[in-house]
């Protein structure tokens, strides 16, 4: 099979930007929002070039790398059969109670790596065949990203990039990024702002959210995939089913239906779990069910939803 690298009809959007001279230029603008950051919605408008006290990402000036590497357990469009390209950053905007990777983004693991050493990664990326660069939990790491972007696509990188993001996002952030993401997929952890607050201990989410996809939405469109079926540009949603519909999926689902598109790609993901402090909340210290899981399928349906990831079969409770 082709590759993206192998389509000369296809270039990704940041390459447009690098021939104007603008990709190197935007890079500088989104390092002095560092200054005042409103990188994401905390809008916690500390400098970060100076310090990290008071910001909940607790990331300074260089972002933390966990980890990078081929992902084969992505959605069917991003891992195709060479695996999505991720790049792992650690620490994140939010604070969810039942955070699968807390590891990573509540605790210190990984190291502070430049924009250099970033672009390095994204070109190993590359060269070892995955189908796209994928930026995991990248919010709080935005003028990082850029500033490697510029690097990596003036040394060859010709990749589709994927902002893998919990959704809590800025619009002067996603401002920044158009015309250099290909690939939005965010997720849509709630329909309620109130629950929002109790679980992920974050203001306004739902409102935050939708804006963010919305933007998102008029950046790239609705999900454009190459005859192999591989993403090349557009707009992937995640919705993690929770119990006792804490997620508002129905909310979500409508959203995205009257006021996105219909024909939106979406993950309807079912592999919540108790994790991390998950014990402490009684409405979330359980898997969910089956007729849950159900539920929200067809309420996807039923909202005119019609390009849903394939899923896999797990054992229900």
């Amino acid at each position: 099979m082709e590759s993206v690298l192998d389509k000369p009809s296809f270039k990704p959007a940041y390459l447009s930007l690098l021939r104007q001279g603008q990709l190197e230029k935007r890079a500088e603008q989104a390092y002095q929002h560092l200054e005042d950051c409103d990188l994401c919605a905390r809008y916690c408008r500390m400098n970060r070039k100076q310090t990290v006290q008071g910001a909940v990402c607790r990331t300074g000036e260089l972002a933390v790398a966990n980890s990078y590497g081929p992902h084969h357990g992505e959605e069917s469009p991003l891992r195709g059969w060479n695996g999505s390209g991720t790049i792992f950053f650690s620490r994140c905007n939010l604070r969810c109670v039942f955070c699968q990777n807390w590891d990573i983004s509540q605790k210190d693991a990984g190291r502070e790596t430049t924009p250099e050493e970033l672009a390095d990664m994204m070109l190993s990326l590359q060269q070892q065949g995955c189908h796209n660069i994928n930026f995991v939990t990248p919010s709080h790491v935005v003028a990082q990203i850029i500033a490697a972007v510029a690097i990596g696509a003036q040394q060859g990188l010709r990749l589709p990039l994927v902002y893998n993001t919990s959704g809590y996002d800025s619009l002067e952030a996603l401002r920044l990024l158009d015309d250099i993401i290909d690939i939005y997929m965010p997720d849509m952890k709630y329909g309620d702002s109130k629950k929002a607050r109790q679980y992920s201990k974050v203001r306004n989410y739902t409102e935050v959210n939708f804006t963010a996809v919305k933007e998102m939405h008029r950046q790239v469109g609705d999900l454009n995939l190459d005859d192999n079926g591989v993403a090349l540009r557009g707009l992937l949603v995640r919705h993690l089913v929770l119990p006792n519909n804490i997620g508002g999926t129905k909310q979500v689902l409508r959203f995205l239906a009257n006021e996105i598109s219909t024909g939106t790609y979406i993950n309807i993901m079912d592999q919540y779990h108790p994790c991390y402090r998950a014990d402490d909340y009684p409405d979330m210290n359980r898997p969910i069910t089956h007729k849950e899981y159900q539920e929200a399928i067809d309420a996807a349906h039923n909202a005119g939803l019609h390009r849903l990831d394939e899923k896999r079969t797990i054992r229900w409770i």
